[in-house]
């Protein structure tokens, strides 16, 4: 049974990462759910629902609308919740009971918007699949809908405010690099200046991040920016799908690694050559295997080799999520479930495990005798980094 935990919590699904993706945008959001994942959502895998607002509803599907089918009810409330609200869209996320019975989204989408007169985007997450597969459905579709296209006039005070933004926002945006997939989820942050300041640290002039600390019209605008760079394997298909359409190159990289983390390998590698006796070819740890989302763990590599040129052996990055072949190396892991990494654990093939630190305590549990150094994500112990709970804020 690979997706039984023993030792770790539950990984956030797909339906977090749509609504991750959409919480600043100004969109009506609609979980098509009996109310249980809209709870998860709001509990415990969106830091940013206790600090900041967002239109955020459980469709609130009972027994008998979920087994007949009754789309118009839902279309009916969401309508009546857009009167009052007048969000600049509507967004409708399955969950995995659309998903049983075979919910038409499209059709839902088509609905929403005739009796609305807003855009809507419908996104197709299950439940079973993770946060970044669904943010990888969500990004793609909101480019896709949204980008270098205006928002149809359904009010003239509306439409004239979205019009002002979007001129003033055309020069600026010439100079700008477009930040796609750095949600809390992804990266462990809800503060979006805290991000800026480490895209700014890395380089990186005038980022524009996608979702945190910007709206709809940095997405409108995201043709005209000078590139993109891509945080996340769940921002690829939104990358390509505006090289395609609007020639903006992409790059990959995540800025957001912590220096804590390079400080304490620093304070290993100090202790190994006390221990060692004076021979650089030999420095330990030899074997380290990195665990995190695919793009972390490549940039925490990279990190560390430019840093500790003398570490001879092995990094291997791993991760429980997506994995882009392109972008790995021979060695690199997908781990299908938690005896995967049990095994690793168990057979001390590495010799320094960096992870969350949920993980640790399987890790132990396995009998692993290696060292260990704390890299949080989000995504599995549910601990955001700017919380005041880890070590790194």
């Amino acid at each position: 049974m690979k997706k039984m935990l023993k030792y770790l919590s539950p990984f956030a699904p797909d339906q977090s990462g749509v609504s991750g993706v959409l919480f600043e945008l100004g969109g009506l959001i609609v979980i098509c759910d009996a109310g249980g994942c809209t709870g998860n959502i709001c509990g415990f895998d969106e830091p940013r629902w206790f600090t900041k607002k967002s239109a955020v509803f459980s469709a609130g599907l009972r027994d008998m609308d979920a087994i007949m089918g009754r789309d118009d009810k839902l279309i009916e409330k969401l309508s009546d919740a857009q009167k009052i609200l007048n969000c600049k869209f509507t967004a409708l996320i399955a969950t995995p009971v659309p998903a049983v019975i075979g919910t038409d989204m499209k059709a839902l989408k088509r609905m929403a918007e005739k009796k609305t007169g807003v855009p809507c985007i419908s996104i197709n997450a299950i439940g079973t699949k993770y946060y970044d597969e669904g943010e990888s459905l969500a990004w793609y579709e909101l480019f896709n809908e949204f980008a270098g296209k205006e928002v149809e006039e359904y009010s003239s005070a509306v439409a004239q405010t979205e019009t002002s933004v979007l001129a003033q926002g055309e020069d600026s945006s010439l100079s700008s690099v477009g930040v796609i997939g750095a949600t809390p989820l992804e990266t462990g942050y809800s503060n979006s200046e805290k991000l800026i300041e480490m895209c700014e640290a890395a380089g990186i002039e005038n980022p524009v991040i996608y979702g945190m600390g910007t709206g709809l019209d940095e997405i409108r605008n995201a043709g005209k920016v000078k590139k993109n760079l891509v945080v996340s394997v769940g921002g690829l298909k939104a990358a390509k799908y505006l090289q395609e359409n609007f020639g903006t190159e992409y790059e990959v990289g995540y800025p957001f690694i912590p220096e804590q983390v390079l400080e304490d390998i620093e304070k290993i590698e100090k202790i190994e050559k006390i221990e060692k006796i004076d021979d650089d070819s030999e420095r330990i740890p030899e074997r380290i295997l990195i665990i995190h989302s695919q793009f972390a763990a490549n940039e925490l590599r990279n990190r560390i080799r430019d840093k500790f040129r003398n570490l001879n052996g092995t990094i291997n990055c791993a991760t429980f999520f997506m994995q882009e072949e392109e972008y790995s190396e021979e060695g690199d892991i997908r781990l299908a479930g938690e005896d995967e990494l049990w095994e690793l654990a168990k057979s001390d093939t590495y010799d320094l495990i960096i992870a969350d630190t949920d993980i640790k305590r399987l890790l132990n549990a396995a009998g692993y005798s290696g060292k260990y150094i704390e890299f949080p994500q989000f995504s599995i112990s549910g601990v955001p980094m700017d919380s005041g709970k880890t070590l790194y804020n």
